[in-house]
């Protein structure tokens, strides 16, 4: 037989999903339901913390336990780089999300450092560099309003960015278009990137600087964005909070029977 405070957290959490609570709506205070005869305080307070350690829930402190929202963002896949966008436009991906999703956004949400360091071995690797060659680290944290979605570090050869907005701190996106448009003005056109992702357990510093809530995951990006003739012009790492995006591709579905070689 399960526990009391897990029956309480199970009877609670299908409420929520049935809409008898609705995001950001809070749940009674734990001395309500201790009255109501669902348990003891300790009782209650352990189905909470079950709750919140599911992401169902947030608490804080002279505020209550309130519902989470639950609709996240589009992080759309292959559309947010459409050329189009920020070749001709101003639509960066960060953008590009937003404005799929149907959410408001300002460029100063997204803010950023620049500094000159020695290559971790990932990004040394990724470009092709010797152990101890420098780059340009473009580190981004990206806001909806005042919570934080996601970090962007993109790593650059300095030879590709020396003396371009991409190396400016200024908030925001690299001017008009954004690090793109930047590397196509100057004369590196983007062509074809290679993304892997996978969730992990977030670090303490990711925890703050995220806002995660308690067993909140992350999901970690590794972008490596190339030329036409296969130079790499930028690797990313992202960690995105898991409940925050929804990712959605659509493509069209290869046949490698045509065309032979096809891949």
């Amino acid at each position: 037989m399960a526990p009391k405070w897990r029956e309480l957290a199970d009877r609670l959490a299908e409420q929520i999903k049935n809409g008898d609570y609705t995001p950001g709506q809070l749940l009674p205070q734990i001395r309500d339901l201790v009255e109501a005869g669902e348990g003891s305080k300790a009782t209650v307070h352990a189905a909470y913390r079950a709750l919140e350690a599911e992401g169902l829930v947030t608490s804080s402190r002279g505020v209550g336990t309130m519902v989470r929202p639950q609709t996240p963002l589009k992080r759309i896949g292959i559309s947010r780089y459409d050329k189009a966008k920020w070749r001709d436009g101003d639509e960066v991906a960060f953008i590009a999300d937003r404005v799929a999703s149907g959410r408001t956004y300002q460029r100063g949400e997204q803010t950023q450092s620049v500094s000159l360091i020695e290559a971790p071995a990932p990004v040394a690797d990724a470009h092709g560099l010797p152990a101890g060659a420098q780059v340009y680290a473009r580190a981004r944290l990206v806001k909806e309003g005042e919570q934080p979605t996601h970090t962007l570090t993109s790593y650059y050869r300095p030879e590709h960015v020396e003396g371009t907005r991409i190396v400016d701190p200024t908030p925001g996106p690299a001017g008009r278009g954004g690090g793109f448009r930047v590397l196509y003005d100057a004369g590196y056109e983007i062509d074809h990137m290679k993304e892997r992702i996978f969730a992990r357990v977030p670090t303490a510093d990711e925890v703050k600087l995220l806002k995660l809530p308690a067993g909140e995951p992350v999901v970690e990006l590794h972008r490596t964005t190339f030329t036409a003739d296969g130079t790499v012009v930028e690797f990313a790492i992202g960690v995105h909070a898991a409940s925050r995006f929804a990712w959605e591709y659509e493509f069209k579905v290869p046949d490698s029977a045509e065309g032979g070689e096809q891949q």
